[in-house]
């Protein structure tokens, strides 16, 4: 080996068992990197600007900032930061890593409070920890929980305010990486001080569960991405869709997967109405929660929607089906919980929408960021569906998707109109049998919502609200509005960032204290016309027995009121 080689290998050796920090260039080429992505293509830019007063080009003092970043972990809070400016739960920058860490129980905000709401006892047995659910967490590590608030709220952006504030707690107890950059700088425990609710303070040591591999500093090799693509959009779409999954997948991200219940087929309340029946929920083939009961000489029918996301789309809209079939039958009114529902696929919801909706209704409409990927994506699948003769129907929808897409782009336009991405008009006709006779449910119905329903679960109510269908009961749903795709960001860094690339546009626009008159579902979500709020000590303790008396009541008073209705 000659003298060059030897130190060529030397070097690179010693780069490799003791990596650098980034260099001042490469964190301002990466940071860079990271707007552009956005300017390309974040749909809500405009909405973003005039509603909540902030652009993201605007990037001089972001640049200032990372070209003083004193060190990796710094910068990587800096890209967090800039996109949760956006304050978009679709939105968020990622670090390339696995490690999380736990103290076994979990928290959220109940009556304006920091609350336990579980605890695993198996790594915290009662005799050593007698604190119980319902307790209220006061500090952890000398800090107080709403200091732990502010600091943990720019990892926990959903949306709207209330929202925002849960994932804020439930990242208190529980600290990932991926998006919490100095989540591993803890010790081997932490100090707790929590408030019985006999107002007794008591203070516990519990050691942190870590799992993987943290990360100090970007280097020249770190652990693989963690980021997955997005399966809620491409699981069950037709071959010639797939080039346009990312349209499809309004699907809220991973923020929220430290509260209860998110996604869970069985609803948050484990109290049950009076004579319940449960039919639905005990297969593991299930994919749905429901019953039926009686309340004050009504038959009253109730299923859950967990997300909309089913891993067979095609078994859940037959499930669907024939649970709707029975409600029409036998029953006096609907009640569909979509609390927590992550959401999914956007033409899954049209195809629940479609069986109980008994007349036609107006679809979401979808503005598209109008690039060239887009066009490019939409070229390849209209070339798919003419190869793989699917229908007509879908061919001409992609036809004249395309032509919308092109014209955007040609005109330089940000966006384009709201536009139908599961058939070829936003117009949706009810289900019907093969007689051509509609089987859609038509009696009452109330969808239960809370500020966990995000992206699709937003979707939903607000096509029942926007035509009158039914009573939204429950708390402003999230506000996640519009298609998210997974990208990418940054080269030197190896972030991961997910953007939204289109924006959901109502029947009808929406006046909204704090924000102007606009069709959106981004930020402003759905607001209820029944008031119901689950986060509260009493519902946690008795398994949400008066939030189940409310709605109950709220339903019973919508059947008597639509009965006497010309």
């Amino acid at each position: 080996m000659n003298r060059i080689l030897a130190l060529a290998v030397l070097g690179t050796c010693a780069a490799a068992s003791s990596p650098a920090q980034m260099t001042r260039e490469q964190r301002i080429a990466d940071f860079q990197q990271l707007a552009s992505l956005y300017a390309k293509n974040y749909a809500p830019y405009e909405w973003k600007k005039d509603a909540l007063k902030f652009d993201l080009l605007d990037l001089g003092p972001w640049l200032q900032r990372a070209e003083r970043s004193r060190d990796d972990l710094e910068f990587y809070d800096l890209c967090i930061e800039y996109v949760a400016s956006l304050n978009d739960a679709h939105d968020g920058f990622y670090l390339p890593s696995a490690f999380t860490a736990s103290l076994g129980f979990s928290a959220d905000i109940y009556d304006d409070k920091v609350l336990i709401d579980s605890i695993n006892r198996t790594l915290l047995p009662l005799k050593d920890f007698p604190f119980v659910a319902g307790d209220e967490l006061i500090a952890l590590d000398g800090k107080p929980a709403e200091e732990w608030l502010r600091a943990n709220w720019k990892y926990s952006i959903a949306a709207n305010g209330r929202s925002t504030r849960r994932v804020a707690a439930s990242m208190i107890a529980y600290r990932p990486q991926e998006y919490m950059p100095r989540a591993h700088e803890i010790g081997e425990s932490a100090s707790v001080v929590v408030r019985r609710q006999s107002g007794e303070e008591e203070t516990y040591t519990i050691p942190w569960q870590k799992a993987g591999t943290p990360i100090d500093i970007v280097g020249p090799v770190i652990s693989p991405k963690a980021l997955p693509a997005a399966r809620a959009a491409a699981s069950d779409l037709p071959g010639c869709l797939r080039p346009l999954a990312g349209l499809y997948n309004v699907r809220r991200g991973r923020r929220t997967a430290a509260s209860l219940g998110i996604g869970a087929r069985s609803p948050i309340f484990t109290a049950r109405p009076p004579n319940f029946t449960q039919r639905l929920g005990r297969s593991s083939n299930d994919i749905f929660f429901s019953g039926v009961f009686e309340a004050e000489g009504y038959k009253i029918g109730f299923l859950r929607i967990p997300d909309y996301d089913p891993y067979s789309q095609a078994l859940a809209i037959q499930q669907f089906e024939t649970e709707i079939a029975y409600f029409r039958a036998g029953t006096d009114g609907l009640i569909l919980d979509e609390m927590r529902n992550p959401g999914g696929g956007a033409c899954y919801v049209q195809s629940l929408l479609a069986r109980v909706m008994p007349d036609p209704f107006r679809g979401m409409g979808f503005e598209i960021r109008a690039t060239a990927l887009w066009v490019t994506a939409f070229a390849e699948s209209l070339a798919l569906a003419r190869q793989q003769k699917a229908e007509p129907g879908t061919i001409e929808m992609l036809e004249a998707r395309l032509k919308d897409v092109e014209t955007a782009y040609r005109e330089n336009r940000g966006r384009t109109g709201p536009l139908a991405l599961c058939g070829l008009s936003l117009d949706v006709e009810p289900a019907r049998d093969r007689s051509g006779r509609i089987t859609a449910y038509e009696k009452p119905l109330m969808v239960l919502v809370d500020e966990m329903s995000s992206s699709a679960a937003d979707m939903f109510p607000a096509i029942i609200q926007d035509h009158g269908r039914g009573l939204i009961a429950g708390v402003r749903t999230m506000g996640a509005g519009g298609s998210v795709v997974n990208y990418d960001a940054t080269n030197y860094s190896e972030g991961l960032a997910s953007v939204t690339v289109s924006l959901m546009n109502r029947k009808w626009p929406t006046d909204r204290e704090g924000f102007p008159s606009m069709p959106y579902i981004e930020n402003i979500g759905v607001r209820p016309d029944v008031d119901l709020d689950y986060m509260t000590l009493e519902n946690l303790k008795t398994g949400g027995k008066p939030f189940v008396a409310a709605f109950v009541a709220a339903m019973v008073e919508h059947i008597r009121t639509r009965r006497q209705e010309p």
